[in-house]
């Protein structure tokens, strides 16, 4: 059989179809967080309204700068082009139920306006390169809104100069794979680290991988990103992954 070019078009066609048919079967869902929160709920209020609710916050504008996009609940862009990334809190992915109520929060709070950040000094940037920080509008802290109104979840990755507990309600739900599977308490740092010492892994703060503490990775970490956990579980409670050499 003859292969004419309308018969090539055509495979093109069907197999741009089926990528992106398993690109959307497979997208990142995140944690897996969602809430049902209505969109409606915040469509007659102002932001003044909502800012109202809440108290000054203690935290300090480090940095500012316009919004100028709210890629989602937890990620927003400044005039500057860099990318802040909420710190402590985590909202719904993009096709999740509670992702555009969550967006729509930020956005009416936050987007064209100008906006503090008070920079996670212990840890300044993610993974990502995106800036980590408690988002201020008027002198309110905005991640501690998205905790107290549901559309957020406890998302705490030491370490970090800020613990978002203290920002939350008693039923915050809070990230699975950031919380202990045998109990719902909330971490303190004798729980969550150990001593060099004692410790049996290491995780390193700048890549969220931990290791076994002969593993050569260890030796070639920075010691200020080094963080010692005396169990397995412990390390993957607070939202590391296991390494990939030493298989912890």
């Amino acid at each position: 059989m003859n292969v004419t070019r309308k018969h090539i078009i055509s495979l093109l066609i069907i197999l741009i179809i089926f990528a992106g048919a398993i690109s959307v079967a497979s997208a990142y869902t995140g944690t897996g967080f969602s809430h049902n929160v209505p969109t409606s709920k915040y469509h007659d209020m102002s932001a003044s309204d909502i800012l109202s609710k809440y108290s000054k916050t203690d935290c300090h504008v480090e940095e500012s700068g316009v919004c100028t996009q709210v890629v989602d609940g937890d990620t927003i862009y400044l005039d500057n082009g860099e990318k802040i990334r909420f710190v402590g809190v985590n909202t719904p992915e993009r096709g999740v139920e509670g992702y555009i109520t969550s967006k729509n929060f930020v956005q009416k709070l936050c987007l064209n306006k100008k906006v503090g950040i008070d920079v996670d000094d212990s840890k300044h940037s993610d993974r990502y390169g995106r800036t980590l920080g408690v988002v201020i509008v008027d002198g309110k802290n905005v991640n501690e809104m998205l905790l107290k109104e549901g559309l957020a979840e406890i998302m705490y990755m030491p370490p970090s100069e800020f613990y978002p507990y203290d920002w939350a309600d008693g039923d915050t739900h809070v990230a699975s794979s950031h919380s202990s599977s045998s109990s719902n308490s909330q971490p303190t740092s004798a729980e969550s680290t150990s001593s060099s010492d004692s410790a049996n892994y290491v995780g390193n703060a700048n890549t969220g991988k931990f290791h076994v503490a002969s593993c050569n990775s260890v030796s070639k970490m920075a010691e200020g990103n080094k963080i010692f956990f005396s169990s397995r579980d412990d390390a993957v409670s607070q939202g590391y992954v296991p390494c990939k050499i030493c298989n912890p």
